[in-house]
């Protein structure tokens, strides 16, 4: 968001490796991930916050490197949707602890059938 902001398209997004964190993470206790991960999230949420975005802002442009292109409308929606897939996940999971437990309901439970 900062980059888009400051930059737009006078540069492009600095390429970043998406599966980094695996490694990064190793060793790490749960307790400490999960302490990181507020602390990063209330940061973000926080400049989320304080910065003023109106329709021009959500339509200003930035580079990414793979995908060319893109708005700040375009990345905020992005989060939005990854997180939501991330809560996807976390129901998924949940779900399937009951697999053996709904009995025959299982064929109207499509959540236990993917």
């Amino acid at each position: 968001m900062k980059h888009i902001l400051e930059l737009g398209t006078s540069q492009p997004f600095v390429p970043f490796d998406r599966f980094a964190q695996f490694e990064e993470s190793k060793g790490k206790p749960l307790s400490s991930l999960l302490d990181e991960f507020t602390r990063l999230r209330m940061e973000n949420l926080r400049i989320l916050n304080n910065t003023p975005l109106d329709e021009d802002a959500l339509e200003k442009k930035g580079i990414h490197p793979a995908l060319g292109e893109v708005t700040l409308r375009h990345l905020l929606s992005c989060w939005t949707v990854h997180d939501l897939g991330h809560i996807a996940q976390i129901s998924r999971v949940m779900a399937k602890q009951y697999t053996g437990e709904v009995g025959p309901w299982i064929a109207y439970l499509g959540i236990l059938r993917q």
